[in-house]
Formats: C-alpha cells, sequence, structure tokens
C-alpha cells in the first residue's frame, strides 16, 4: 500500500460522519439518475399494444405524425416531428392494390367509428363503444359465441362486455346524429364492440371514399416480414398517399402494427423521453452543486489534518490525490447501492404515472434485462462528479478553507446576469419551452447565489445582525459574532436552502399561475345553466325550454413556426363548438370580428396572445395542421380573451369534425329560454333515453397532454430535487454543527452556559432559514414573474397549502441540521 492509499484509508476512517453525508448524496443521486435513465429507456423502446390486429400480418394505415423542415442559419436543414392524435385515414382503392399483391390471402379494410347505445345492451344505455365491420373481426381474431355474422343494414353483432342476447333490438346513435334500430343476430368474443355489416359500417363512419386501416393477412408459408416487403412495394408503385395531408402511408408489422391503435402512444412516448431527459439534466446539474458542497464541508472539518500535510512537505498534487481516492471510495460503493435502488424507484414511478393518466392505455413499455445495466453507467457518471468537484473545493488550499477570491464573485454575478436573461427567454416563447427557460434561469441563478454564498451571507448578517444582538441577549450577539466571523461557513449553510425553496417555489408555482388564471377565465366564460351527455345538440335543442345547445367537441392542432431557423411544432388542445348563440352558453371574450362568421367553412376564432404572436386579426389568414394531419388555411373571424380556458384556436362544429376520429361531442351545454324553470327543462332532458344531465357542471376548460405530463413531471422533480437537498441541507448543516466542537468548547471555558449556546444554535438557526427563505423566494420570483407576465398576464401565484409546505419544509430541514447534532452538551467532547 503507497503512501496515498495510506492516507486516504485512514483518514476515511476517522471522518466516517463527513463522508456519512457525501455517500447519503452521491448515493440519492445515483438512485434519481439510473431510475431516469430507465424510464427514458424503457419509453425510447415503447410501442402501442396490438390487440386489435394481432392475427394481421402487416397493418396499412396513415402516418400518425407530421413534419417541418426548416433552412438552418448555417447551412443545412433541420426537420421537427409532432404525433397527430386524429386518425389518418387511408384511400378505399387501397384494399384492392393489397389484394393483388402476391403471397397476400386477403386485405381487410377496417374502419373504427363511435356509437352510442341509447337502449337495449343490457346495463349499457347512455355507453360509448367502438363501431366496425364484421369482416375486421379475422384480424384480431375475434369468433362468434352465438348467433351468426350480420347481412343486412339492420343488423349487429355485439362484444360480450355489453351483455346482450341474440335477438334482442338495439337502439344505436352514431356520428351522424341518426338514431338507429338494430337486430343482435350474434355476440362475440373480445372487447363490447358492435360489429356491422360492411356497408352499413361504411355509412356510419361517414368518411366516403376512404377507410381507417387495413390489415393484411398472408398466404400459408409467406412471412410477415416478406408480406412486408412486397407490401411496402406495391404501395409505392400504387402511388398510394393518405386523403388528408396526401404524404406516404405505412405499412407496420410486428410491434409496429399498435401504432394504427393507440393513436395516443406515440406522443406519450416522446414527451416521456423529452421531459425524463430535462429531468435529469436538471438533477445532474444540481448534483453537482450539491455534492461540490458537501466535499467542501468534509475537507473543512479536515482543514488542520490537510495542514500539516502540508507543512511536512505534501504537495497539492499529492493532497489532491488522498482525497480523490477518499471520494471515490465513498461514491463507489454510494452510487452502486443507489444503481440497485434505481430498479424498484423506476417500477413505483412508471406505476405512478400510469395512475396519473400521463402513460396512456395501450402504451407498452418493455424492459429487456440488458436495459438495466444502464444504472451501472449513471452510477459511474456520479462517481465522476464526485471526483470532478474535488479540485474545486481546493483541498490544498487549507483544507479548502481559503479566502473566496475576485474570479468566484465575478462568476457568480455572470451567473446570476445569465439567469434574468434566460427569464427574460421565457417572455418571448410559449408552452414547454416556456417552462424550461423558467427552471434553468432558477438552476442558473441559484448557482450563481452558491459562488456568491460568502457575499450574501456578509449582506444578510447586516439586516439581521441588528436585531439578533437587541433581541437575542447574549446568545443573540454569540449568533451574530460567530456568524460574521465566517461569512463562509454561513453561506454555504444558505446555499442548500436557498436550492430548495428556489426550485420548489418555481416547479410548482409555474404552474398553478397558469392553471389559475385559466380557471379564472372559464368561470368568467361559462354562461350554460346545465350539461348534458349522451345525445347532440340537434336533439336537445328541440326539448322544449331550451333556448340554445351547444356541441363542445374537443381535439388538436398543430403549429408550425421556427426560432433562429430552428424548426418548432406545438401541438395545441382546441374546441370545436356550435357557433348559433354561442355567448349564451361559452362566452370567448371577443375583442375584435364576431363570432357569426365562425359559421362558415374554413374559418377560425385565435386567442388574443396567439393573434399578437403571430400578428393576424380579422380578415387574415393562419395555416394549422389539424389533427388528422390535413394542413388548412384558415380565415380569422374573430379575436378572443379567454385562451387560457377554451385554447388559442376555436372552431365551428363542422369545421373541426371533419378531421376528428370521433366528432361526436363530449358534452352539450344548455341555456334555458328566459323565464323557464330550469329544473323542469333538466327534467325533459333526463327522461331522454341516454342522456345524462349534470346540473352543477364545472367550466369549460381545456388543457393539453402534454400540460398534465408537464405538471406530474413536476411533481416529480420536486420531490427528487427536494429529497436531494433536504439530504443536502441536513448534513450541511450537521457537518458544520459538527466541525465547531472546538468553539462550543472554547465558548464554555470563557463563561458561557448550555442554555446560551444552544439559544445561540437557535438564532442561528433562525437567520439561515430566514436567509434562505429570502434568497430563495427572489430568486424564484425573478424567472416567475416573467413567465406570469407573459403566459397568463398575472403575478405569480402559488397556493397556500404549497406556500406553507415550502416553508416548513426548509424550517425543519434547516433547525434539525442546526440542532440535531447539537442535542448534547454543545461544548461537551465526542
Amino acid at each position: 500500500m503507497n503512501a496515498v492509499q495510506l492516507l486516504s484509508a485512514r483518514f476515511l476512517r476517522a471522518h466516517r460522519t463527513a463522508w456519512a453525508a457525501v455517500f447519503t448524496a452521491v448515493a440519492l443521486t445515483s438512485a434519481l439518475l439510473g431510475a431516469s435513465a430507465l424510464t427514458i429507456g424503457s419509453a425510447a423502446l415503447g410501442h402501442a399494444g396490438t390487440e386489435r390486429y394481432a392475427a394481421a400480418d402487416v397493418v396499412v394505415a396513415g402516418d400518425q405524425s407530421t413534419r417541418h423542415t426548416t433552412e438552418q442559419l448555417g447551412g443545412g436543414t433541420e426537420t421537427a416531428h409532432a404525433a397527430l392524435t386524429e386518425r389518418v385515414r387511408l384511400p378505399e382503392r387501397t384494399a384492392a392494390v393489397l389484394r393483388a399483391v402476391p403471397g397476400v390471402r386477403d386485405a381487410i379494410a377496417d374502419e373504427v367509428f363511435p356509437v352510442r347505445v341509447e337502449r337495449g345492451g343490457g346495463g349499457a344505455p347512455g355507453r360509448t363503444a367502438d363501431g366496425r365491420p364484421w369482416a375486421a373481426a379475422r384480424l384480431a381474431p375475434h369468433e362468434l359465441i352465438a348467433g351468426r355474422a350480420p347481412r343486412g343494414a339492420g343488423e349487429v353483432v355485439v362484444g360480450a362486455g355489453l351483455g346482450t342476447r341474440v335477438g334482442g333490438r338495439m337502439l344505436v346513435r352514431a356520428g351522424d346524429g341518426g338514431v338507429r334500430a338494430y337486430r343482435v343476430t350474434g355476440t362475440a368474443t373480445g372487447p363490447a364492440h358492435l360489429w356491422f355489416a360492411a356497408a352499413e359500417a361504411r355509412r356510419l363512419a361517414g368518411r366516403p371514399g376512404s377507410v381507417a386501416a387495413i390489415g393484411v393477412l398472408a398466404e400459408p408459408g409467406v412471412s410477415a416480414a416478406e408480406a412486408h416487403s412486397r407490401v411496402r412495394r406495391a404501395l409505392d408503385r400504387a402511388g398510394i398517399r393518405d386523403v388528408a395531408a396526401g404524404r406516404p402511408v405505412r405499412a407496420y408489422t410486428g410491434e409496429g402494427r399498435g401504432a394504427a391503435e393507440y393513436l395516443a402512444a406515440a406522443a406519450a412516448r416522446r414527451s416521456t423521453v423529452e421531459m425524463f431527459a430535462a429531468v435529469s439534466g436538471t438533477v445532474l446539474m444540481i448534483s453537482v452543486l450539491v455534492i461540490g458542497s458537501l466535499v467542501a464541508q468534509a475537507l473543512r472539518q479536515r482543514a488542520p489534518e490537510l495542514a500539516l500535510l502540508r507543512s511536512v512537505g505534501a504537495t497539492p498534487r499529492r493532497t489532491r490525490a488522498v482525497v480523490g481516492r477518499e471520494v471515490i471510495r465513498v461514491a463507489a460503493v454510494a452510487a452502486l447501492l443507489g444503481a440497485v435502488a434505481a430498479i424498484p424507484a423506476q417500477l413505483a414511478l412508471r406505476a405512478w404515472l400510469r395512475s396519473r393518466g400521463v402513460l396512456p392505455e395501450g402504451l407498452v413499455l418493455p424492459a429487456p434485462w440488458w436495459l438495466f445495466p444502464a444504472t451501472v453507467l449513471t452510477a459511474g457518471l456520479t462517481v465522476g462528479v464526485a471526483r470532478l468537484v474535488v479540485p474545486f473545493a481546493r483541498p490544498g488550499e487549507s483544507g479548502g478553507a481559503a479566502r473566496p477570491g475576485n474570479g468566484r464573485r465575478i462568476t457568480g454575478l455572470v451567473l446570476l446576469v445569465g439567469g434574468v436573461g434566460a427569464a427574460g427567454g421565457a417572455m418571448v416563447q410559449s408552452g414547454q419551452a416556456a417552462a424550461m427557460a423558467v427552471s434553468t434561469a432558477a438552476v442558473t441563478m441559484v448557482v450563481g447565489c452558491a459562488l456568491l454564498g460568502p457575499w450574501i451571507a456578509a449582506g444578510a448578517l447586516r439586516v439581521l445582525g441588528g436585531p439578533l444582538r437587541r433581541a437575542g441577549g447574549p446568545a443573540g450577539r454569540l449568533a451574530a459574532a460567530a456568524s460574521t466571523a465566517n461569512a463562509a461557513r454561513f453561506g454555504a449553510a444558505i446555499t442548500p436552502l436557498v436550492l430548495m425553496t428556489a426550485f420548489a417555489g418555481v416547479q410548482l408555482s409555474a404552474g398553478a399561475t397558469v392553471q389559475r388564471a385559466g380557471d379564472l377565465q372559464a368561470e368568467r366564460a361559462f354562461r350554460a345553466g346545465f350539461a348534458a351527455t349522451g345525445a347532440d345538440a340537434a336533439r336537445l335543442g328541440g326539448v322544449p325550454g331550451v333556448a340554445v345547445a351547444t356541441d363542445v367537441l374537443r381535439s388538436t392542432v398543430v403549429l408550425a413556426g421556427s426560432d433562429l431557423g430552428t424548426p418548432r411544432l406545438e401541438r395545441l388542445p382546441v374546441l370545436g363548438v356550435t357557433p348559433r348563440g354561442l355567448t349564451r352558453t361559452l362566452d370567448p371574450g371577443v375583442t375584435v370580428g364576431s363570432l357569426d362568421a365562425l359559421r362558415g367553412r374554413g374559418t377560425v376564432a385565435v386567442g388574443e396572445d396567439r393573434a399578437d404572436a403571430l400578428g393576424i386579426g380579422p380578415g387574415s389568414a393562419v395555416t394549422l395542421r389539424m389533427g388528422d394531419g390535413a394542413e388548412r388555411r384558415l380565415k380569422v373571424a374573430a379575436v378572443y380573451r379567454n385562451a387560457l380556458a377554451l385554447g388559442d384556436f376555436l372552431f365551428s362544429r363542422a369545421e373541426l369534425s371533419r378531421h376528428m376520429s370521433s366528432p361526436l361531442p363530449s358534452r352539450v351545454l344548455i341555456s334555458p329560454e328566459r323565464g323557464v324553470d330550469p329544473a323542469a327543462v333538466r327534467t325533459h332532458i333526463a327522461r331522454l333515453a341516454g342522456v345524462r344531465v349534470d346540473g352543477s357542471p364545472p367550466p369549460e376548460r381545456l388543457t393539453s397532454e402534454d400540460h398534465r405530463a408537464g405538471a406530474a413531471l413536476s411533481l416529480v422533480a420536486v420531490a427528487s430535487i427536494g429529497a436531494l437537498t433536504a439530504v443536502t441541507v441536513l448534513t450541511t448543516l450537521a457537518l458544520i454543527t459538527t466541525g465547531r466542537r472546538g468553539e462550543f468548547a472554547l465558548l464554555r471555558r470563557v463563561g458561557a452556559g448550555r442554555g446560551q449556546l444552544r439559544w445561540m444554535l437557535r438564532a442561528e438557526a433562525t437567520a439561515v432559514t430566514l436567509t434562505g427563505l429570502t434568497v430563495g423566494a427572489a430568486v424564484a420570483l425573478v424567472p416567475l414573474s416573467a413567465f406570469s407576465l407573459t403566459a397568463a398576464d398575472t403575478l405569480p401565484y402559488l397556493p397556500a397549502p404549497h406556500l406553507a409546505a415550502i416553508a416548513a419544509a426548509t424550517t425543519l430541514t434547516a433547525f434539525t441540521g442546526v440542532l440535531l447534532p447539537g442535542r448534547r452538551d454543545p461544548g461537551s467532547p465526542r
């Protein structure tokens, strides 16, 4: 064993308490990064499940994505992709082209359209189910349990889940609003589908000349790969394009077949990868700050030993080697422990994301055995971070206690200015880009505050020193004197508190501010007396006492743009409404133009902020990509205020429904006639078959899938970073308090009592907490103000329970870290 190994081993045993803090932080960082890496890898390998087309060798469907390519400033091109949430349809002739392919036994055209059971179907009245042609049952396959297949327009086979017997009759409402009676000729295995004759299914789908997808069954002896190759060549030769955007269609095989079933899976998979990559980057940035702070504190406890080594001839290089070996020995074990803990953490995280709806139905996240060694890679990365911070802790300079220089001050000021600039960047962006700019600004400013810790501490003590001396008595004077004498120590104590307060404040407040502003707009916009589901406005508008009935449909559009040559595709939630009498049920708050023009084809209303950003107004044109990929150039009919609640674009029902897979309204808003008893109107409507009435409906409020996912990921980020910073606060303050044993003993010798020392610690904990909360709030307010004023035209908002939780958590960890190590006589030996 050489001298470096001997010294590092002995120092490691002699300072177990100090290195335990580093061990804990490294283990937690490794677990967080490992869980994120597993989630990213699983999502990257993810795919939609295959159920409806499990028996098909190849599935031909539209490309459920859209692209936008721009020229780069330095030359070349870049392309952005966005998933489409509505079904991209195929021309009807595609099936005939595929049936002529050698080796294809059959090509079965499928339709998937929503139907609502009005009467019959056992306990199913009011239930929405998928309607499909009976021929497509072969693609699962589903088989008859009883009865026979439907042969005519008035016959139907029902899935076993509906509980209907053969020979019964059903009243079914399709997307066109008509109600028709069908006789049940058979029941089939599988989900609660309604299976119709081929011609009837095409009519009910309401999309003449197109089909939803085509399942290809290969001849015996022809492999799926060979069938796919032949189908692909046939599609290209025939020039088959989708009916919306005119783009080449896709041929799926294997796991890819599920893309034609679960349309939301691709969007969720991509957003999960992007969001967890952002969370991992934030964890990595903060871990550098956290582990560096803990290593520096551990070295401060070693100042006399390191000084002794220097005095007997140890070079700075040898000293750094000793400390570096200690760090690696501690970090390696901790990182491997964190890597093992990452596996159950990722499983728990995935289950939680499913329960919150972030991972939609049908999204399969595989976890092959070779993915789990990724945690070893993240463990190695964590060890590298721990070793990287050693030179910056300056172990060769008086144990890391050297006076901070001008370089540190300048770097800290530059980071603060950079954080303010990033906050300004949030003012010219929107959606997830703005949220990322806010988070980046907060982290950058926290790192700047960490570098400026001694100067911030000195300034805080100038403010708090007087009150401590006046109100705290001898203990207060001792606290003020001790903190002033070592501003670097005080600065190290407040840095993790600043991080905890600022990060939690930004993550929780950004979403809460937009949510609150949107809720207020939704309450202002909502004028309906009540709402109903299970019918449409055409049916309910004829009920006696109903003045206005408004259908509400929900879909998405994609807006293309670019930032300095970088392409951008924003997927935005939108509403489709019945324009007639709209302000009686849902008032968008029109500022310019008129909603009357929304009745014309090819028109759209635009939110005020979006109209300003695009430089458009009534009479202008805006180009949007609809949910099915069709690119539409629409005339602006009006500009409105309540866009946070109703979305940036508002369509007529007729305009939006032609681009939707399921054009049935999500609900119908109803305004009774003046002078009519609303209760009587509700009673009339409730008596209609399959209709449910909500007498106290919530206001209409749009929330994008990305926003919901972002809110869930914010909680994950706050919990992850909060745990890491809480450990840092506790251990940093505990190390500082433990390292002051000699100081406490000296104070006892000169006459300070035990009670005075304990009160001194309480006073110091109070000063640390107040400074951390104040500076953290200031750091959070800068990016939050920029974001809130731009996104919601309001000041930042944080619910009182969240605010109290942040303050309580910060105070509890600070006082625990200071007082727990001194719970015994502060001046007694260990």
